[in-house]
């Protein structure tokens, strides 16, 4: 008998799906693209960045390059989702926009855990704060706040130096 290899419940396309339920969710009627849905991401889960809440999580350094490196993630936790009516996929001249699946409402809430309840009250901040914006809009403002990410890198190019 094969043996199977352990699911992983951090950073992984599960956990990344979720998050994307909660925020289609928040974002209804509307949808968004993926680079938009990736930049929203970062927003929910490090929001006091971008003068919005304490984060969801804990700042670490260098987060400033996780909202590229969980692009692949999210995009699988979409489709991992959209394959249980969570999450809804359109085409069309446009690109791909995913929305709240029919089945979104009753998952956010039927589940009352206090960090994802954290996760509700971010995701409807991000809608808020972010709806109106394009990806590209939401990227240049993200580049504004580079000051704070930047910062990390000249730290450790300046070490280098030494």
């Amino acid at each position: 008998m094969k043996k199977s290899k352990p699911l992983a419940a951090f950073n992984s396309p599960f956990e990344l799906g979720v998050r994307m339920v909660y925020l289609l969710n928040s974002l209804q009627p509307a949808g968004a693209d993926l680079q938009k849905l990736v930049l929203l991401d970062y927003a929910i889960v490090y929001s006091d960045d971008l003068g919005g809440p304490p984060s969801l999580h804990t700042p670490v350094p260098y987060r400033g390059s996780e909202y590229m490196s969980r692009r692949d993630l999210i995009a699988q936790g979409l489709y991992l989702m959209s394959t249980r009516g969570l999450v809804a996929v359109v085409m069309d001249e446009a690109g791909i926009t995913y929305f709240a699946g029919d089945t979104a409402r009753s998952m956010v809430g039927a589940l009352t855990s206090p960090y994802l309840r954290e996760l509700e009250g971010r995701c409807r901040w991000a809608a808020t704060t972010f709806a109106t914006l394009s990806s590209k809009d939401m990227t240049e403002r993200f580049a504004q706040q580079g000051y704070l990410w930047g910062a990390e890198f000249e730290g450790a190019a300046a070490r280098e130096h030494q």
